[in-house]
């Protein structure tokens, strides 16, 4: 499907380039904001790359896989981003709780679920934060993944091993620390 989109845009399709848009979007936005931790600069980093990926479309390889090619792009252009502020903001209020006709209890349990968790993972440096992001949350395979970062598969392999391996310690201690709270108040 993407290859089929990819050849019409080529041709100069505006509605193929505006379904490539809407294939992609939200989950270049989930990265982007993973990366930079802020909306603004996540919005920044998708527009800016979807407009790249529109200037430089006529070279894409059509042979290779598109979605390393545009995850790199992106990946890029949020590190441009940070390098240009020169700082990174936490982000507060990351997660909305979803609206659902489950119980308002099952909800505010997920919702504190995603938010310990979003959590762990900003306190991860950039190199493991971004393989697990591409893993776990877009759905990358390892392999797609070392190419996207440019890096040797063992090496993302170890990253992606210490990651989980501190978001287990890293969640593990705020369950104590939460449960001896608990207790003393």
């Amino acid at each position: 499907m993407e290859q089929e989109l990819i050849k019409r845009i080529k041709l100069g399709d505006r509605k193929a380039f505006a379904d490539l848009y809407n294939l992609y979007a939200d989950y270049a936005l989930r990265l982007a904001l993973t990366i930079t931790k802020e909306m603004a600069d996540a919005a920044d980093a998708v527009q800016e790359t979807f407009i790249r990926v529109y200037k430089n479309i006529n070279t894409f390889d059509l042979q290779k896989n598109f979605k390393p090619w545009f995850y790199r792009i992106l990946i890029n252009e949020c590190n441009r981003i940070l390098k240009k502020k020169n700082k990174v903001v936490l982000l507060d209020n990351y997660f909305e709780q979803k609206e659902s006709s489950v119980s308002s209890q099952k909800d505010n349990y997920d919702f504190e679920e995603s938010e310990r968790l979003y959590n762990a993972l900003c306190q991860l440096n950039e190199e493991i934060r971004i393989p697990l992001t591409l893993k776990y949350l877009i759905g990358f395979s390892e392999k797609e993944i070392a190419e996207i970062l440019g890096i040797n598969l063992n090496t993302l392999k170890s990253r992606l091993y210490k990651g989980r391996e501190r978001l287990k310690k890293f969640l593990s201690q705020n369950e104590e620390k939460e449960g001896k709270e608990w207790i003393t108040s």
